[in-house]
């Protein structure tokens, strides 16, 4: 979205006020905050066919008052005295225009300035159906819309949306924005291949395009091509410094282990975040990596840092709730899981809330838990999105086996070769009990999935069922190490395994240094062709993409 389409001037008056300073130390309201309505209903104009979006009349009506108050200061002239003109301030950006400015600097936007983009184009596209740039403006904020709601629905209207754009403009005359949009949304999808497709074909023919790069961040990080993925992140930072660059930066050590490195450059993009937005979203991913590193007390504290700029922020409630807790503070973290899925009833958080009751024998709950998540999945599904692998990773541990198994199966022949799909894929296998066939592909998951304490778990499970008793022992205590509480439920279950090998988990390390890769026999299942069809694709993206990444992060894909 780094277009600036043709606005009307609209009243000069802001809508967005400042973040509350009060410590996020009560329980959060059950109501949606001011500025997260959804978006307002399409004008008559727009498609006739496209889908139903889930409104109240009283939050569509918020939302275009929103609308009517945004300002676009291209071209607009305050209208005030001459003599007034030198010492008057400069007008302040309104929500429209905040939002803009947030995505073309490839920063995310607040909930309430993307709900008052969203209006403002539908209303737009309504009287100028021929405008190829809002109609890409107006698709990838559906994109975004879809993804920070967990509303799949609005991923069908923003495929209909860019689809628009481009019968208007075709992308091969310069509309590649749209093509952009295509590609995230083939991302929030999960379908890695479609996005990655979109995003070659923009870096292609506009290798300067910084817009094109986040998109195949994700695509490559979704097929577990780490070392493509550091490739972009590094041709990004060029052509895009700041802070959206320290924090793809902060991600690409985290996925290479350099836990350390991460933590140092998420501070620094936290410390330069200027939107609260901005600043939010760095300082959950401080969050993220003190839960990855076992830190439960720090990652509380940074959560609820991000909780004081943003109270409603339904990763940081979830993140919360997980160290929580690890804690022991059960009771608040099951207000704060609840909290998030009031906001954003993500099937992820449904599975991690579900686990925490099954741990704490509430039976009746954890079913409860469960058979929304089932129904989400389906929901979800029936949008165009591919829930193989979670919906995978449920059934293996609390559901259908074999239906696991032939999922997962399926993902892995898509090409999504990532380290959570090869350890999902392993851990089914060991679960139907083909311990042999799922050693590879959990072996795998170890190698390239940046030291994550579940990984090493299923991996010395695996081994300890095989008799392979001192790797076993060593990836147990790995686990422990690395997290001591990384899951309510399986986090006793490694240390149950340990006492049986008669091991003892080392000191809790501040960083842990991944161990060189190794050797291990290609998956059974993957496909014949993937190792010279990744070749060729590694090649391509190292001739564009510069070659200062190289071996920086192994490519799992590649053995």
């Amino acid at each position: 979205m780094d277009v600036m389409p043709q606005q009307p001037p609209e009243s000069l008056k802001s809508d967005h006020a400042p973040p509350s300073s009060d410590p996020y130390d009560c329980p959060p309201q059950t109501s949606s905050p001011p500025g997260s309505e959804p978006p307002p209903a399409p004008d008559p104009a727009a498609p006739a066919d496209l889908p139903p979006v889930s409104l109240h009349t009283t939050l569509r009506r918020a939302a275009v008052g929103a609308v009517a108050a945004a300002v676009l200061v291209t071209g607009a002239v305050v209208s005030v005295p001459d003599e007034e003109k030198d010492a008057a301030p400069p007008p302040v950006p309104g929500p429209v225009m905040r939002a803009l400015t947030a995505t073309n600097a490839g920063a995310p936007a607040s909930l309430a300035d993307l709900t008052a983009l969203i209006g403002d184009r539908q209303s737009w596209v309504g009287t100028h159906p021929s405008d190829a740039r809002s109609w890409a403006v107006l698709g990838s904020a559906y994109v975004e819309w879809g993804r920070r709601s967990a509303d799949a629905a609005y991923y069908g209207r923003a495929e209909q949306a860019l689809r628009r754009s481009l019968d208007v403009q075709p992308g091969d005359r310069g509309n590649t924005a749209a093509w952009v949009g295509l590609a995230a949304l083939a991302n929030a999808r999960h379908d890695f291949v479609t996005a990655e497709k979109w995003g070659e074909t923009v870096r292609a023919r506009r290798p300067k395009d910084w817009t094109a790069y986040p998109v195949l961040i994700d695509a490559y990080n979704g097929l577990g091509q780490y070392a493509a993925a550091g490739r972009a992140v590094e041709k990004f930072t060029a052509l895009r410094s700041g802070v959206p660059a320290l924090s793809w930066t902060a991600q690409m050590y985290r996925n290479a282990g350099r836990r350390e490195d991460a933590r140092a450059v998420a501070q620094d993009a936290a410390n330069r975040a200027t939107t609260p937005a901005e600043k939010t979203d760095c300082l959950f991913r401080l969050g993220e990596l003190a839960w990855e590193r076992g830190e439960s007390e720090e990652a509380v504290a940074q959560y609820s840092a991000a909780l004081r700029t943003d109270r409603a922020h339904p990763p940081s409630l979830a993140g919360r709730a997980r160290a929580l807790a690890a804690l022991g503070r059960t009771h608040e973290a099951q207000r704060d899981y609840r909290a998030a899925l009031s906001r954003l009833p993500s099937p992820a958080y449904m599975l991690e809330l579900g686990e925490l009751y099954e741990s704490l024998g509430l039976d009746v709950e954890s079913r409860g838990q469960y058979t929304k998540l089932r129904r989400t999945l389906t929901q979800e599904s029936g949008h165009g999105v591919d829930e193989s692998l979670l919906l995978g990773r449920f059934e293996a541990d609390h559901g259908d086996v074999s239906r696991a198994v032939e999922l997962l199966r399926a993902e892995w022949g898509r090409q999504h070769h990532s380290a959570a799909v090869a350890d999902a894929l392993g851990w089914a296998l060991y679960r139907s009990g083909d311990s042999q066939s799922a050693l590879a592909y959990a072996q795998q998951a170890v190698d390239t999935g940046a030291g994550s304490a579940r990984y090493a778990y299923h991996l010395g499970v695996i081994e300890q069922r095989l008799g392979n008793l001192g790797p076993a022992r060593r990836h147990l205590e790995e686990a422990l190490r690395t997290n001591p509480h990384f899951s309510p439920l399986d986090a006793p279950s490694a240390q149950q395994a340990l006492d049986q090998l008669g091991g003892t988990p080392a000191g809790h390390p501040q960083e842990v240094t991944p161990e060189p890769p190794q050797q291990s026999p290609e998956p059974s299942e993957a496909p014949p062709a993937q190792q010279g069809t990744l070749a060729v694709a590694e090649t391509d993206v190292a001739g564009s993409a510069g070659d200062g990444a190289s071996g920086t992060v192994k490519d799992p894909a590649v053995t």
